[in-house]
């Protein structure tokens, strides 16, 4: 059976929505990507997830799952990320079984809608990817963030289906010899993207929160 209002979206992207543990993204409008330079990481595709989580309106009947990142590097120079990017394949959206309590409703049934021309259109979009634009120092005990012991702002342009915007996020980011690791979890509004059920303005549309959830835990080796 087709879900129709309790299907939401990811993003990637990666945890409660409406910001109650994530940072809010800021988004602005498509940046230069950051010249990467320094040495490179290749990001370990089998340790590396993105988790989603998303509402109804009010944060009811929370949904969560899990993308898998294909493809990917960073570049390291004096012990900092420079660049980098990292390709999220769509077609490994899977829906957690555990936020599909309702006995006439299959976690499958909202992957399958979320695949579909619905939402992120799958077939025609396989690719979701963000590529860093910049990253800078944060200092979380001066600075606020929901994100325990944020070391770094990293912005980035995310593009899902035809849209790419730049979003800035605190992250934890690890920089050890020959590996990075980098853990994040923040919040963007999915109709920024032009991410719609339906209408901007349908009734099915509204019912759904805008916000969506998108986590992230990163790891790369060093080439």
């Amino acid at each position: 059976m087709k879900q129709t209002v309790p299907a939401f979206i990811l993003l990637l992207t990666l945890a409660a929505c409406g910001g109650a543990n994530s940072d809010k993204a800021k988004t602005d409008e498509k940046q230069e990507a950051a010249a990467a330079t320094g040495a490179a990481y290749a990001i370990d595709t089998t340790t590396t997830s993105v988790q989603w989580r998303a509402t109804h309106k009010g944060g009811f009947a929370p949904r969560f799952g899990t993308i898998k990142v294909s493809d990917g590097s960073l570049n390291v120079e004096n012990g900092a990320i420079t660049g980098g990017s990292f390709d999220v394949n769509l077609h490994t959206l899977l829906t957690d079984t555990a936020s599909v309590t309702e006995p006439d409703k299959k976690a499958s049934d909202l992957t399958g809608h979320l695949k579909s021309p619905d939402f992120f259109d799958v077939e025609k979009h396989p690719t979701a990817k963000f590529v860093i634009t910049s990253v800078t120092p944060y200092d979380s005990t001066k600075e606020k963030s929901l994100l325990p012991g944020a070391t770094n702002l990293i912005s980035g342009n995310l593009t899902l289906k035809d849209s790419t915007l730049n979003i800035t996020f605190p992250a934890q980011v690890s920089v050890n010899e020959g590996e990075v690791t980098a853990n994040a979890k923040f919040v963007i509004d999915r109709s920024a993207w032009g991410i719609s059920y339906k209408t901007e303005g349908s009734p099915e549309n509204w019912a759904i929160s805008k916000d969506v959830e998108i986590g992230f835990s990163l790891k790369a080796v060093k080439k």
